[in-house]
């Protein structure tokens, strides 16, 4: 089983990583850790780099529980939501995990566009952790 898990990084939170090592040690699955970036002149040096270092930390955090990971960093010029469900097609995977944050009433509504556009048009279920 392949499990995407959308990661950002530090907003990410703890409860999002433990939820995928249950899945994946539930499922025998392997996980891809993906960032997506729209890339181009949008995208500074230093995003990019801090983008790496928090997929690094993100799979040494399943290789401790020997979990098989890949990280990839997707700069394709889409926007995240819609990288995400393109990448998630192309490698077939069986799930998606997102985190969300908790937002006020009127946000709630809105979801937030990146995970919002995930769950409409992606191809496999779509688990968000908040």
């Amino acid at each position: 089983m392949k499990i995407l898990v959308g990661y950002k990084g530090t907003d990410a939170g703890k409860d999002l990583m433990d939820v995928a090592v249950k899945h994946a040690k539930a499922f025998e699955g392997e996980i891809l850790i993906v960032t997506s970036m729209v890339g181009g002149e949008k995208s500074e040096m230093q995003d990019v780099v801090d983008a790496e270092k928090n997929l690094e930390q993100a799979k040494a955090y399943f290789d401790d529980y020997g979990i098989k990971s890949k990280t990839h960093l997707l700069v394709r010029g889409f926007e995240a939501g819609e990288d995400i469900v393109k990448f998630a097609g192309e490698k077939n995977v069986d799930e998606i995990i997102m985190g969300v944050r908790s937002r006020s009433k009127v946000g709630k509504l809105i979801f937030g566009s990146t995970v919002q556009i995930v769950i409409l048009d992606a191809h496999c279920p779509v688990l968000t952790v908040k």
